[in-house]
């Protein structure tokens, strides 16, 4: 199992390449001197550099204290996760599965090989605990390919110790800017190297061997701020695919939430592609919607049942001991952990799958050639703004179907119904939100709020099923089902609840008027 460690670090350089007194700084009680570490790096990537370019580093070091395998992933500005594994001579599958929603189908190889000598220093508080560790580096960068390429600098590293306070950082960044030290330009060594041997290629090759000059590194391009209706829409979707693509790591490694949001960025996405259709061809988004719908199903084969299990859970924790009758938190538990392993491993295997790595080569040219259409070129407020009133103009309808029904599964049907909708219309809404301002913002609130209520609704729907389920069982093998009943009955009242505050949330919503931005 591969360890991580949150790496919390800002970089510096400095004309005179030294390192100023630190002694000085704010709760440091000592600076020990920890000698010099020899560090040899050979850093991986793709022929077209797509690790750097998402801001990730895959390395294999030697010597120091944390010799080995170790991957990269940046969390915000000076924070990165580092995931490691031991040493090895090929990259280990545990990394590679990683940064497949990267690669794909492309070969990593060597790319880089930094070789740093690293004086260290430790800053100490009164007691002796680790505040920060500081190096001075004197870096040597090799580049591996296309004719080679060198350059050196000096850095100095400033490193958080594990837990500390980040506000200890500012302390020392207040005396290092005082003694003429500056931030680094660049973001890490590796970014440093890539840029610095893509400009002196040829200069490091002394057999004069004429190779062509490398290009510099791919940099993702920021797209220009957008003007056009087609402009905000394709921010949009290249939003929701990034989220995809960075989130995949997360969902391999089974962080909290991250199939949840991995989920939800790919409705986003079929529902901009839906609701946006005369601005994207939707002949050619909508098979691609139609991969996001696989996608988003096997994300979420495990959701209804955490949905149902954290329910069942909680409502049994507030039920008086008299009204709890037979194994009823046992057959809970085995019916919640049923499958949960396999589906685990079906998971992982979806992402390593062709399918979806396919899906993620149709998003990327999709963004990079997107279908557009006559509309795209028009005014947003207009174009964005007339598909966001339809959207809304369909929750409507269904709205009123559902208040019109009498109670029961026509009703469940048509309050279902209108929860997605409610949704498609609330991610349409936050794709507007750039060009309409706040009307666009109040209705995605409100839609958020609708969805919410309809979801209490379907929760308890989802809830009642199961419960009839686990009573007929229970009832099979001679066990009580009185408690079942029990809860069926508060289920009831839960959805009986929805359905009597929906007018009034309804008749609020359309008063708010916020589609006619």
């Amino acid at each position: 199992m591969a360890d991580t460690k949150r790496e919390i670090e800002r970089k510096y350089e400095s004309d005179e390449s030294g390192l100023p007194d630190l002694t000085g700084v704010a709760g440091v009680k000592a600076v020990i001197d920890k000698g010099v570490a020899h560090l040899d790096a050979v850093y991986y990537d793709t022929a077209d550099e797509r690790l750097a370019a998402a801001a990730l580093t895959l390395r294999r070091r030697t010597g120091g204290s944390d010799a080995g395998w170790h991957l990269k992933v940046p969390v915000a500005p000076g924070v990165r996760d580092e995931i490691r594994e031991p040493l090895s001579d090929t990259v280990p599958d545990s990394l590679a599965a990683l940064v497949r929603s990267r690669v794909r189908e492309a070969e990593l190889r060597p790319l880089v090989r930094l070789r740093s000598d690293r004086d260290v220093r430790h800053l100490v508080d009164a007691d002796g605990a680790l505040l920060a560790e500081v190096s001075v580096d004197a870096v040597r960068a090799e580049r591996l390919t296309d004719g080679g390429g060198t350059a050196q600098w000096t850095e100095i590293e400033v490193e958080l110790a594990d837990d500390g306070d980040p506000d200890f950082l500012d302390k020392v960044e207040k005396r290092l800017r005082k003694a003429g030290v500056r931030p680094s330009s660049s973001a890490s060594k590796l970014a440093r190297a890539l840029a610095e041997t893509s400009r002196r290629s040829g200069s490091g090759n002394p057999s004069g061997s004429g190779k062509k000059k490398r290009k510099a590194p791919p940099v993702p391009e920021e797209p220009a701020a957008p003007v056009t209706a087609g402009d905000h829409v394709l921010a949009y979707v290249r939003a929701q695919r990034d989220a995809i693509l960075e989130l995949d790591p997360a969902v391999r490694q089974d962080a909290y939430d991250s199939v949840h949001r991995m989920r939800v960025a790919t409705r986003r996405l079929r529902s901009a592609f839906r609701s946006y259709g005369k601005v994207l061809d939707r002949t050619v988004t909508d098979p691609i919607g139609d991969e996001l719908k696989w996608l988003a199903g096997e994300l979420g084969v495990d959701r209804d049942r955490e949905v149902v299990t954290e329910r069942l859970t909680t409502v049994l924790g507030e039920l008086p001991d008299p009204l709890i009758s037979g194994p009823i938190r046992t057959r809970l538990d085995t019916w919640a952990n049923a499958r949960r392993g396999g589906s685990r491993g079906r998971l992982i295997g979806v992402l390593d799958s062709q399918r979806y790595l396919a899906l993620l080569d149709t998003l990327d040219a999709v963004i990079a050639d997107p279908p557009l259409l006559e509309a795209a070129a028009g005014d947003p407020s207009k174009v964005i703004g007339k598909a966001v009133r339809k959207d809304f103009g369909k929750v409507s309808a269904l709205v009123e179907e559902a208040i019109e029904a009498p109670p029961g599964p026509d009703r469940d049907f048509a309050l279902h119904e209108a929860r997605k909708k409610a949704k498609r219309t609330r991610y349409a809404a936050e794709a507007a939100t750039p060009p309409l301002g706040t009307p666009a913002r109040t209705l995605a609130k409100s839609m958020k709020s609708l969805t919410s209520l309809l979801g209490e609704h379907q929760d308890s729907v989802m809830v009642r099923e199961i419960l009839r389920e686990l009573s007929a069982v229970a009832h099979a093998v001679g066990e009580s089902s009185f408690t079942y009943g029990v809860l069926y009955g508060r289920e009831e009242q839960r959805a009986a609840g929805v359905e009597a505050a929906l007018p009034g949330a309804w008749e609020e919503i359309v008063a708010e008027g916020s589609v006619q931005g």
